[in-house]
């Protein structure tokens, strides 16, 4: 929906379905509801989530033609798509894999430009659109630095090639698209100091490089078609995680000229063990299950940190100096507190503050996907738990 603030939205991978049928069926099934308890009679936006195997079914032009009819009806339109995800992400094991395949293959350079040409074809034309995607690669697969430093160069040059095609597609049918590289614990680019530096270190200089010999312009157009279409996709979940500080990110990127190409509205688990600690220790156990990874970032009492690859490891190192724990965890945002433990909603609500004095994004996007850690008497049917995610940024924004 649109707001004085952005458009607002939310990711589709809480639907089901990774061949295309299953997930319109899902769609049909809860975004009439959803469009008419938040902006009835007007204009809703979706942010929506496509698998490969979707994608490849969706790319067909009579099946993408099915859904731009379907969207045009149910007055709703696409401006953002999820491509962090490429295979399963429900009822399987998804730890690392969700990073697999990595952008050091040719699978998911493939993937990716079949979301950014879906997403021509369905984007308003008085729009921009994102693809988000992963930070590169998942690091813990790099058993040594050269190794890392060999997949980010390879990585790097596969997102020049992705570069290729969305100048194409904006020459062709000025349709003016972005990738939103999505940090996360763990990645290649863990953080905004990871991506950054990436960016400024490789990126900009290795990209400036390639675009003056392809296209024969200076160097100067070169490096601001880089920070047109390449840019963050800034997840308030993962930033949490890793204790980032939302002004210390803007202030980041704007040093550079680097453009947020969304935020991804999420709120992760935060342990305070400064009081009742075993009682803590005993309740985060309870969210150590098998699907999803659930990094842990460790602050201890003398002020450095600990990084675990899941919510397993901390539970086995855990000690008397560790003072708070953040966990991936994508909770419902609504909720600060769950029993003793608490959320990272105190960062949503800062940077949606920022967001309202200076928007630093046009797009929002709620990427809540474990509804149940809710307790019981909270749980809703998930047309209505959306509905609830979104209406409390609405709240928050000051926009009824």
């Amino acid at each position: 929906m649109i707001t004085p603030y952005g458009h607002l939205t939310y990711c589709s991978n809480i639907h089901p379905g990774e061949k295309w049928e299953d997930h319109f069926r899902s769609l049909r099934e809860s975004i009439p509801y959803i469009r008419e308890q938040l902006a009835p009679g007007k204009p809703f936006g979706l942010g929506l989530r496509v698998a490969n195997e979707a994608s490849i079914e969706l790319s067909k032009p009579e099946i993408l033609a099915e859904f731009k009819n379907w969207l045009d009806k149910q007055n709703v339109y696409v401006f953002v798509i999820n491509g962090f995800p490429y295979g399963g992400f429900h009822n399987t094991r998804v730890k690392d894999d969700v990073h697999t395949p990595d952008w050091t293959t040719v699978d998911r350079l493939a993937y990716t430009k079949r979301l950014f040409n879906i997403l021509a074809a369905l984007l308003p034309a008085d729009m921009h659109g994102g693809v988000s995607t992963p930070p590169l690669s998942y690091r813990l697969w790099w058993k040594t630095e050269a190794d890392k430093q060999q997949a980010t160069e390879k990585a790097t040059d596969h997102i020049l090639e992705l570069l290729d095609e969305l100048i194409r597609i904006e020459k062709e049918n000025g349709k003016f698209l972005h990738l939103d590289i999505e940090p996360e614990p763990d990645g290649i680019l863990d953080n905004t100091e990871d991506f950054v530096t990436w960016y400024t270190n490789l990126l900009l200089p290795k990209g400036t490089i390639y675009l003056v010999e392809k296209y024969g312009i200076d160097a100067d157009e070169a490096h601001a078609l880089i920070l047109k279409h390449i840019q963050l996709c800034y997840d308030i979940c993962h930033a949490a995680v890793g204790f980032e500080k939302p002004e210390d990110i803007l202030d980041s990127l704007n040093e550079f000229g680097i453009k947020v190409g969304r935020i991804q509205v999420s709120s992760a688990l935060k342990v305070n063990y400064t009081a009742e600690r075993e009682i803590k220790r005993k309740a985060i156990e309870t969210f150590d299950e098998p699907v999803y990874l659930h990094q842990v970032v460790a602050r201890h009492d003398d002020g450095h940190f600990t990084h675990y690859p899941d919510l397993k490891e901390a539970l086995t190192d855990w000690n008397e100096t560790h003072e708070e724990w953040r966990v991936h965890f994508h909770v419902p945002l609504f909720v600060n507190t769950y029993g003793v433990l608490d959320s990272t909603q105190g960062d949503i609500v800062q940077t949606l503050a920022l967001q309202k004095e200076a928007p630093f994004s046009t797009y929002l996007e709620v990427e809540t996907y474990t509804w149940g850690v809710l307790p019981e008497d909270m749980q809703k049917p998930i047309g209505e738990s959306i509905v609830r995610e979104l209406e409390w940024v609405k709240k928050v924004l000051n926009y009824e």
